[in-house]
């Protein structure tokens, strides 16, 4: 049986309605959670999943806290396939840290097991549902405050890879082929430029220039993926600053969560969503372009918190590539935004009108910024390399 959990401080969490508070009780019902349901409230931090969380007293009065979330079928189209890449990552992390450690504690977030003993369940009312510990005391971040904190990121997401580094490619499946294959969001952007079903591409005829300038440069990973250049890796693919628990107290990464993109992938990867997520004082879909820059500090807070954790395992021809992976990795979730806005808006969740259209000039202007200051990112990640 997972760990009980511990108790908790709530991050963007807000209370439901009653038809929704009894939804939750029912998938709660699914699990084998000790005591009695009290409370469901949505967690709504998400731009992909349902996700809620639920409150259970045990008999002695004292109350534990759960994640309830169900799986979003439109965009992982194999569900199963990512609760069983889930359930092998986190068996073998906690298996490696008791071994290791001997302490089962801060390391990843654990399944609670459906009352028939998968590692998920089927919802009275459709889809796949799993549940996690809520991890208490902390919070997460959208943009990250100071370099500590963006340190104590890297650290967690290199410590995540190192624990996985001795699973192979072929232990996962790839749930979201082609995810962070740059030429081929590009692609995908040209395709729905000629189709223009929203009549938007007029609107967004500098951000296409942009996009198209560049690239020339995005199969870089790809082709050294391809070539074996770049080893294939175990990795988390979707490392925003905000997939962190951090302590609320002592700023100290706690646990790295989301894991339904954990498959077969780049550490590059990783790393450059993290430069993009962390580096910005601006939020993601900041509207005044002027606050957006990749700030200096914190991009070397995270090199060195990367290194310290993943500087063991990694190639040179990885190392190398650090900061270039920064602007790759905002350049696609730009294009990946646009797309999305020309399409009317169908995979992100939005909350204004151009929400995705906002999001996108953030990201655009994110790699502008990044290409002015390349050249120092690079001298700064040799420098590190040269201590590991």
């Amino acid at each position: 049986m997972p760990p009980r959990p511990t108790k908790a401080i709530p991050s963007a969490v807000r209370p439901t309605s009653p038809e929704i508070m009894e939804s939750v009780r029912k998938i709660g019902d699914c699990f084998a959670i000790a005591g009695e349901f009290v409370l469901g409230e949505e967690i709504s931090s998400g731009l992909i999943n349902a996700t809620y969380r639920a409150t259970y007293q045990r008999e002695d009065g004292s109350q534990d806290r759960y994640v309830l979330q169900r799986i979003n079928e439109k965009v992982f189209t194999d569900p199963h396939a990512v609760m069983r890449n889930i359930e092998t990552v986190t068996r073998h992390i906690n298996w490696k840290v008791l071994r290791v450690k001997k302490d089962a504690s801060g390391q990843t977030i654990n399944l609670y097991p459906a009352r028939g003993g998968k590692c998920y369940a089927e919802g009275p009312g459709g889809g796949v549902w799993r549940c996690y510990n809520y991890i208490e005391a902390c919070r997460t971040y959208d943009v990250v405050e100071n370099t500590r904190q963006a340190y104590q990121a890297a650290f967690a997401f290199g410590a995540f890879q190192d624990l996985v580094s001795d699973l192979t490619a072929d232990d996962l499946k790839e749930t979201l082929p082609n995810f962070h294959h740059t030429p081929q969001r590009i692609a995908n952007l040209e395709k729905s430029i000629a189709a223009d079903p929203k009549g938007r591409v007029a609107q967004v005829a500098e951000e296409i220039q942009f996009i198209r300038d560049r690239a020339h440069w995005t199969s870089k990973v790809i082709d050294g993926l391809a070539d074996g250049s770049i080893p294939l890796r175990v990795t988390h693919n979707d490392t925003k600053i905000n997939n962190v628990m951090i302590d609320a107290k002592t700023d100290q990464a706690v646990c790295v969560i989301d894991l339904d993109t954990v498959m077969p992938g780049s550490t590059l990867y990783d790393f450059g969503d993290l430069v993009r997520t962390a580096t910005s004082p601006a939020p993601e879909d900041e509207t005044n372009l002027d606050l957006v820059t990749m700030q200096m500090p914190m991009f070397e807070g995270l090199v060195e918190g990367y290194l310290d954790a993943a500087g063991g395992f990694l190639e040179p021809a990885e190392i190398d590539l650090l900061a270039f992976s920064g602007k790759l990795i905002a350049l696609e979730i730009g294009v990946r935004f646009l797309t999305d806005f020309i399409d009317g808006d169908n995979y992100f969740k939005t909350t204004r009108e151009n929400h995705n259209l906002d999001r996108c000039r953030t990201q655009l202007k994110l790699v502008e910024s990044i290409e002015a200051q390349e050249g120092q990112m690079e001298k700064f990640v040799r420098r590190i390399a040269r201590n590991l």
